[in-house]
């Protein structure tokens, strides 16, 4: 059975000259893929999401996470809006939730 695997000896040559600085380079390199190809994109959403949550007014027309459509009715300090669905449906959600703002009168073009 030895024929198909082949016996290992110890190689008694030289060490081998790696380059001390190679870890703590590759380790910089790395953490700085990572902040441009994953955090900082993130960041900039982040931004731009609370932009967009500062500049709701009453009479916009929004987007909700839950795929909602309603004009905001009434803007709350304490974080949460009112929207009116139609003429005579209104629900109050969390501000966080719109995930857009959409032009006005896409509601009666739906």
């Amino acid at each position: 059975m030895d024929f198909f695997i082949s016996k290992a000896y110890a190689d008694a040559g030289q060490a081998s000259d790696a380059n001390p600085y190679f870890l703590p380079i590759m380790l910089v390199v790395f953490g700085l893929f990572f902040y441009f190809m994953i955090m900082r994109p993130q960041q900039k959403r982040a931004k731009a999401h609370r932009n967009l949550m500062a500049s709701i007014t009453k009479g916009d027309e929004v987007l909700t996470n839950g795929g909602l459509i309603g004009r905001v009715s009434k803007v709350n300090d304490n974080g949460y809006i009112a929207l009116e669905l139609n003429d005579t449906t209104e629900v109050v959600i969390k501000r966080d939730f719109i995930t857009s703002v959409l032009p006005k009168g896409t509601m009666k073009s739906l």
